[in-house]
Parts: structure tokens; C-alpha cells; sequence
């Protein structure tokens, strides 16, 4: 009996492992099967265009244990979000307090977990401080707005099913944040796993998957990433084949027959280094067509995409034939540490970001161009030598428009094409297929809401740019910029006090993506001109860089290792990156001033502030939408913000990795790729890429800088210091004059105007000359000043615009007939007057400064120091073709 009590527990524990795994299976089947029942009504959209598709549904694609030869997991912990029902979230807050999780069906876990895999689990945060305070400052009671149905009857998306919910959190809002359970994510960062032994001991606590705090628990401390499939490989298109048993695709661009969504492929081998692996066929499967007749991606010429030379990363999953069916690629030389183009020095760079990274675009559909910017190295060996294994990299993404000739194709507008922007984290890191080193990026998209299902948050470059649905690979021209600057992606060590702005970075830019999936509690994201991609993605690098500078400064150990090692390289870091903060600063807040919502939500993230406050100012502004926008104008428009903080950052000595691909993958004849421009940055002087009409706007917009208080000291000492050397000259040209009378030009003589002809003449000359003026000759002709408009730039068209300012005067003097306006002293004060309020330009950035300068120096003359009279004698004087007088009293 000794020796059966053992056994009788060994089959007791099996016994319980069997009843787990058939209940688990149940419970799947029952998730799958439910997944569209009871389904909301969608109305037409590309999500519900494709979203029926069978190869677009989860089940399609049963759970392996294993990965399928020649294929790799895309994370440790892969799995599919289910929503819980709110009586789920009610009974798991009553018992533990637990406010934001979800369900996760496990796709795939590590080599020791494999027992996770199939089972359907608690996904939930750790009991973190910084955790528990994220989930409550992304956490908010969803109410849809009234004009949320207007644009969900117009095809938009919007997290339906949680309406009416009460503190939804990120991972709710993630996994509720299209109309169905079809969100994957890869878990990164520590992953904690709960309960899985209570469950395979305890028959007890596994009666119903249905209660959460019987079920096993995966805890994580950050944002999951969205993913898109299960495994991935290496391989190489080969050609399209056509099985005994399959059908070409019914519809598909171009004109028919349709290519064949079976491929050939030649998987990369180790050994060779080359395409010369196992032969396998796989299937890349057409999507439908969207609403709007657009489709997403294709097979046509796939093989002999250039884009393809290097070989695609695929990935996706075995489907219920045990065929591997992509749902997403990557080309391989995109991400290869091999630039296509070495650019030196940083005038040449700047010469790439404004004029050559967009060039032609529409001839160069269907390649990848990638391009290494380095300021420093002199050589291009130098240049490459810098990017190691390990750096991890700031992103900046841009997209551009599906132009083309197709029914609805995209086009410019006031010849504009706003695009989209959103910063990303990237790493160089080792590829497992072939031991190179590549590039493998995050996006942290700002997202509004659209009509394909694209969601805000982390999103891996498989799917947010690959997936065959919704991926913007095939169908848009990008530019992504990786940014390797030490002070933005290098952790600081202050004596053994660790601390990251990258980690800063990414808690900032994952709450407002998170705030985002909700609108904030409206379940609206409109884009205005204040909210967008691009100002939100703005505003959390602002509140980044503002939040870690008080952090360190806050910490009297951490400034006191400083003042006592000011030559460590971590302290010379840090200065360095008060001065790139500084530099952002200025740049995000062009107008002078911090927005409104951006100095708030600093006090939210500071604790200043109640967390329930509006984050996002989405549907808030009305009226002052855009006023509020105008206040960060330089972030208005995806293009301006992606070419000015590469220019920035350049300025701050980081090197920049452009990679560009340009509707890559399948040919679609209908469509090729659209820049994404500057305000008006379609239209271009002839035969140059310069757009002359974004040029003035910007310089416009750059000039009604409001000036702060340094800036008016400045224009207050330029004004004393003009006035000096303006009395100075007269009365040396008054001493010098052989015909010198009783006053000099500038003396005290107030004008007989009565006091309301004063006031009329002050406001018109404030005006004009004033105002039109120096915005003509200064603020359009000028570049604005700029950190990375060199000084011998900036002085070479300042003194061309001054010389042009000394030409008009001249020929407006012959055009008048006027010989007093030609008079010497009377130019030399004025080209003294261009000069001063050129001065005080290059300080201030202002056109309100220069303004006053030259208002101040016209009407004292004209109304104070006898300049009235002057030009009253000095037409009488012309009237009878004598010598013009140096005063009011020559003769």
C-alpha cells in the first residue's frame, strides 16, 4: 500500500492536468467562436472590409506548441487580448482592488512555460508604484460624445464596446479598441506568471475560467506592444505558383488575370549565408478591397521587387492546413546596417533633410532608399564604425499619400500634403537568422481615430507598417529617422543613481497613446487643429524633457554628485542635454509661450494636479482650437515637425539614420507615392526643390514670435544704441558741413501738428513704414534665426536684404521724384536704422521688436526732432532745383 499512494497522486495529478487542458479547450473554442457573435454593427470602413475575410479571423490559425522549421517565435509572449465583460471587472475590483486587465489567449511563451501555451489568462500590471500610478493617470469613465455616431455612420472607428465603462485603463482600452477580440500583443519588459500551479493542484479553483481570480496571471510593468503574427522567418520570393487545388484571386489591382497569393519561397541558410535553405510554399493572401475600391497590398511582381534583393522578413502563422500564411513582411536591406548613402558634414546634412530625402519621390516607387547622416566623421568607415550592438535609437516617422491615378487616390491641397508623424524606440540588435546586426523599431503611435483599425500605442514595425491589413508599407511613401544622440538614449549613472530619459520618453508617449484609444473619455479622437499626431506626439516629448530635468534637479544627492564631479562624462552629458532641452523648448513653443493643456498636463504628470482632469484637450478647444494650435505652429504639419527636429537634433551633434521606402512590396499600377510637404510645400519654384511659398510662411509665422522680457531689454539697448550713434553722425556731418546752420539735423524741434494729427501719424507710421516694412525687408527676407542656420548664413542674407532695403529706398525716392529722400545723411541714418532692427532681429526673432525700433525711430524724428520740418524745407528747396539742406534751416 506504501508504493500505490505515490501512484494513486501521480494519477490524481494527471487526472487534473487532463481536466485543465479539455476545460482550457473548451473555453478557447467558445472565445473563437463567440468572437463575432453578438457583433456590433459596422458600417462600411476598411476594417469591416477585411475584417470577415476567413484568413483575417483568428481562428483560421490553430495554436502550436511549437513553431512551425525554419521559423522563430516574434516574442517570448505572444497572445490575442479578449475584453472581459464589466461584471468581470466588478467582481475582480471588488476582491483585489484590480481595476484595469484582460483576458490574453497565449500564442506563444518561453521554452519553460510552454504549459501557458492555448490557455486563455489573466493579463494584468504589477503592484509597481510606477505602474499603479500609470494605470491611473491613463485611466478614465468612457462616455461617448454626440457627434461620436455622426463619424461611426461615416466609417470610423471607435471603441464601441467600452461606452459606458467606468475607469478604463490601458489594457482595456487596448484590447476594446476596435469592435472585436483581434488585438495580438508581445509582452516585453519583466513578465511576472501567477496561479498556473494553484490550477494544475487544486481541482478547486479551475471549476469556471469565467472568474478571474481563479484563473493564472501574467503580470507585466509596461504597455503591451501590438504585434502582428506568431513566428517569422527569412526567406526569398522565388515566384508565384498556382496549387492543384487552389484558385487564382477573384479581384485584386491592376488589370486581370490576378497573380497567384501562393508563393515559392527559399528560407535563408545559416551555413551559406545565403538563399539556399528549404524550399517551402507558403501563401501571402489577397485582401479585399476597402470601401473605397483600395487595396492594401498585392502579389503582382512581388518576387522581383528591388526592394526584395536582401531577402523578407515574413511572419504570421500556420493556418488549419498546416500552410504558413503571412500576415505581415519586412524587407531585409531596410534594416541592414549597410546605407545605401554616406552623407558628411553637417551643411551637407542639412542639404539632405531639406531638399534631397523627398526628391523625385514618384519616381522612385517600389524601392527603399537608407541613408547615414553624421555631422562629425570624415570618413564613411567612421561613420558606421559608431552604430554597435546594444545602441538603442529615438525615431521619427513620417508618412506620406497613396497618389496615383486611381478613383481615390490622394492629392495635394493648396498644394499641402499633411501625412502622419509619431515618434518610436529602436534598438540595434542581433539578428537570430543570419548574425548581422539590424535595426529593430517600435512606433508610439499618437493615433486619431480611423476607418482600417489602427490603433494608438506601441506597435512593432510588422504592425504598424507590414501588416498586409492595414500596414502602411505597401500603399504610402515613409521616412523614418533613427536618432542616435548620447543625452536622449544612454541612461544617466549619477554616482549609482540610475535614471532614463528614454524610459521617460516612452511612460509619456504611452499615456497619451493610451488617453488617445479613449478620446479621453469622449471615445473621440477627432484630429483638430490643436489635437493631432503630431502636436500630442510633440507635446509628450516636451513633457519628457521638462519632466526629467525637474526630476534630476529635484534630487539633492544626484546635484550635489554633479557640483562635486563636473568633469565626469555623465555631468557633461547632462549639460548637454539642458542645452538640447532648452533648444526643444524653444522650438515646441515657437510663440513664446507654453500652451495652456501642455503646462497642465506637466502639473498631472507632477502630481500637482488632480490625475481626473482632461489630459488630451480633444472636443474641449472649440473656438480656441485654433488659437491653441497657432501657439506650436512649428508642429502643425507632420512634415515641418520631421524635417525641423532632424535639423535640431543634427544641430546638437546626433547622427541620423534616414530609411525610406516607398511603396514597397506588390505592384499596384493605380497608385504611387505622394510627399508629404510643408504648408503649400507642393509648389516649387521651377527647376529647384525649393517650395518658396513654405519658406514665407514659415519666416511669417517665426516673425510673430511674442517677445519676452530679455527681448525687450535687447530692443531697448539696440534703440539707446541707434539714437546715439544717429545724434553722433549728425552733429559730426553738422560740425563738418561748410554750409551748417543754426540747428543740426537732429535737434529738438516738436512739429506744429495738433495732438490728435499726432495720433493719427503715430499709428500710421507704426504701420507704415514700420510694420510692412520690416516684415517685407526683415521677417520675409531673413532666415528666421534658427540654431542651425550657421552665422555666416545668417549675416550673408541679412546683408543682402539690407542692401536690397538701401535699393528700394532709392528707387522709391527716383519713382516720388523726391532728391530729399536721396540725401547722404538722410541714407546714412537709414541703412543705420536697417542695421539696428537687423540686430535686433538676429536676437529676438521678432517682428514686433524690430516694429517698435523703427516706429520709435521714424515718429520721434518726424514729430520731436525736426523731422517735419525738414521735409517741408526740403521740398520747398527741390521745388526750386537747389542743393537739398542738411537742416530744417539751410539755405
Amino acid at each position: 500500500m506504501a508504493s500505490q499512494q505515490p501512484i494513486n497522486a501521480t494519477l490524481q495529478r494527471s487526472l487534473r492536468l487532463i481536466v485543465l487542458l479539455v476545460i482550457s479547450a473548451v473555453a478557447t473554442t467558445l472565445l473563437h467562436s463567440s468572437l463575432y457573435a453578438g457583433e456590433p454593427h459596422l458600417y462600411p470602413s476598411q476594417y469591416a472590409s477585411t475584417v470577415t475575410a476567413p484568413f483575417n479571423q483568428p481562428s483560421y490559425y490553430p495554436i502550436m506548441a511549437q513553431p512551425p522549421a525554419s521559423y522563430r517565435p516574434v516574442g517570448e509572449w505572444v497572445g490575442r487580448l479578449i475584453l472581459p465583460t464589466v461584471e468581470q471587472y466588478q467582481q475582480m475590483a471588488q476582491s483585489t482592488q484590480e481595476t484595469d486587465w484582460v483576458w490574453m489567449e497565449v500564442e506563444v511563451a518561453p521554452a519553460d512555460a510552454s504549459n501557458w501555451v492555448g490557455q486563455v489568462v489573466r493579463l494584468a500590471w504589477q503592484p509597481t508604484p510606477l505602474a499603479q500610478a500609470y494605470v491611473n493617470k491613463a485611466s478614465r469613465d468612457v462616455r461617448f460624445a454626440p457627434e461620436v455616431q455622426k463619424t461611426l455612420e461615416a466609417g470610423i472607428l471607435h471603441p464601441v464596446r467600452l461606452n459606458g465603462r467606468d475607469r478604463v485603463g490601458p489594457l482595456q482600452s487596448l484590447a476594446g479598441a476596435r469592435p472585436f477580440d483581434d488585438v495580438t500583443v508581445v509582452l516585453r519588459g519583466d513578465v511576472q506568471r501567477e496561479g498556473m500551479e494553484i490550477l494544475m493542484n487544486d481541482s478547486s479553483n479551475h471549476s469556471s475560467l469565467n472568474l478571474p481570480n481563479n484563473s493564472p496571471t501574467l503580470r507585466i510593468v509596461r504597455e503591451p506592444v501590438q504585434e502582428t503574427g506568431r513566428y517569422y522567418g527569412l526567406v526569398q520570393f522565388v515566384e508565384p505558383v498556382l496549387p492543384a487545388n487552389a484558385a487564382l484571386p477573384t479581384q485584386c489591382p491592376g488589370s486581370p488575370p490576378c497573380t497567384s497569393d501562393w508563393m515559392r519561397v527559399r528560407h535563408y541558410n545559416p551555413a551559406s549565408r545565403q538563399f539556399d535553405g528549404a524550399e517551402e510554399l507558403i501563401r501571402i493572401p489577397q485582401q479585399p478591397q476597402d470601401k473605397d475600391g483600395v487595396y492594401n497590398m498585392t502579389t503582382r511582381d512581388l518576387a522581383q521587387s528591388p526592394a526584395g534583393e536582401a531577402g523578407w522578413y515574413i511572419s504570421g502563422a500556420l493556418d488549419q492546413a498546416g500552410v504558413f500564411t503571412v500576415q505581415a513582411m519586412q524587407p531585409r536591406s531596410m534594416v541592414q546596417l549597410q546605407p545605401q548613402q554616406t552623407v558628411l558634414g553637417f551643411r551637407r546634412g542639412l542639404d539632405y533633410i531639406n531638399f534631397r530625402n523627398w526628391e523625385t519621390v514618384e519616381m522612385r516607387k517600389g524601392t527603399i532608399q537608407t541613408v547615414l547622416v553624421d555631422p562629425t566623421a570624415n570618413r564613411s568607415g567612421n561613420a558606421l564604425v559608431d552604430w554597435q550592438e546594444g545602441d538603442r535609437v529615438l525615431v521619427m516617422h513620417l508618412f506620406g499619400g497613396r497618389g496615383g491615378n486611381h478613383a481615390a487616390h490622394e492629392s495635394l491641397i493648396l498644394g499641402t500634403y499633411a501625412g502622419h508623424f509619431s515618434f518610436g524606440l529602436g534598438r540595434v540588435v542581433r539578428d537570430p537568422f543570419t548574425n548581422d546586426l539590424i535595426f529593430d523599431i517600435d512606433y508610439l503611435q499618437v493615433y486619431g481615430n480611423g476607418s482600417d483599425g489602427t490603433i494608438s500605442g506601441a506597435n512593432t514595425w510588422r504592425n504598424y507598417m507590414g501588416n498586409l491589413i492595414r500596414g502602411k508599407a505597401g500603399t504610402r511613401p515613409v521616412s523614418d529617422v533613427l536618432i542616435k544622440l548620447d543625452t536622449l538614449t544612454e541612461d544617466y549613472n549619477f554616482g549609482g543613481t540610475q535614471l532614463s530619459f528614454f524610459n521617460e520618453l516612452l511612460g509619456e508617449l504611452s499615456l497619451i497613446g493610451a488617453r488617445y484609444r479613449i478620446g479621453d473619455g469622449s471615445g473621440d479622437s477627432t484630429i483638430t487643429s490643436a489635437t493631432s499626431c503630431v502636436q500630442d506626439s510633440a507635446q509628450g516629448l516636451f513633457l519628457a524633457m521638462q519632466r526629467f530635468r525637474q526630476t534630476i534637479e529635484a534630487n539633492p544627492q544626484v546635484m550635489e554628485w554633479m557640483r562635486a564631479n563636473p568633469n565626469d562624462p555623465t555631468t557633461q552629458r547632462f549639460r548637454r542635454l539642458v542645452k538640447l532641452g532648452t533648444d526643444l523648448a524653444n522650438h515646441l513653443t515657437p510663440m513664446g509661450v507654453v500652451r495652456w493643456d501642455w503646462s497642465q498636463n506637466a502639473e498631472v504628470l507632477m502630481g500637482v494636479r488632480s490625475e481626473d482632469e482632461q489630459f488630451i484637450s480633444i472636443d474641449d478647444f472649440q473656438i480656441r482650437n485654433l488659437l491653441t494650435g497657432l501657439i506650436s505652429w512649428r508642429t502643425a504639419l507632420p512634415r515641418q515637425a520631421h524635417d525641423e527636429l532632424s535639423m535640431l537634433f543634427l544641430t546638437n551633434s546626433a547622427k541620423l539614420w534616414f530609411l525610406r521606402p516607398n511603396q514597397i512590396g506588390g505592384n499596384d499600377p493605380g497608385i504611387e507615392p505622394l510627399e508629404a510637404t510643408l504648408a503649400m510645400g507642393g509648389w516649387k519654384l521651377p527647376f529647384t526643390q525649393i517650395p518658396i511659398f513654405s519658406v514665407l510662411i514659415n519666416r511669417t509665422f517665426g516673425g510673430v514670435t511674442i517677445p519676452t522680457a530679455i527681448d525687450w531689454l535687447i530692443t531697448l539697448a539696440v534703440l539707446l544704441g541707434f539714437s546715439g550713434l544717429a545724434f553722433a553722425i549728425t552733429q559730426t556731418a553738422y560740425i563738418a558741413s561748410p554750409l551748417s546752420s543754426a540747428t543740426p539735423f537732429l535737434s529738438w524741434q516738436p512739429g506744429p501738428l495738433p495732438w490728435h494729427q499726432s495720433l493719427l501719424t503715430l499709428i500710421r507710421f507704426l504701420f507704415v513704414p514700420a510694420l510692412l516694412k520690416e516684415y517685407i525687408f526683415r521677417v520675409l527676407l531673413i532666415p528666421y534665426p534658427k540654431p542651425w542656420v550657421s552665422t555666416f548664413t545668417w549675416w550673408s542674407w541679412a546683408l543682402l536684404a539690407l542692401g536690397i532695403y538701401m535699393v528700394y529706398h532709392l528707387l522709391a525716392a527716383r519713382f516720388r521724384r523726391s532728391k530729399a529722400a536721396t540725401s547722404p545723411i538722410l541714407l546714412v541714418l537709414v541703412a543705420l536704422l536697417g542695421l539696428a532692427c537687423t540686430i535686433a532681429y538676429r536676437y529676438t526673432g521678432s517682428l514686433w521688436t524690430i516694429t517698435v525700433i523703427h516706429w520709435a525711430a521714424v515718429s520721434i524724428w518726424w514729430l520731436l526732432l525736426g523731422g517735419q520740418q525738414w521735409h517741408d524745407a526740403a521740398s520747398a528747396w527741390q521745388n526750386h532745383d537747389w542743393q537739398i539742406p542738411t537742416s530744417p534751416m539751410k539755405r
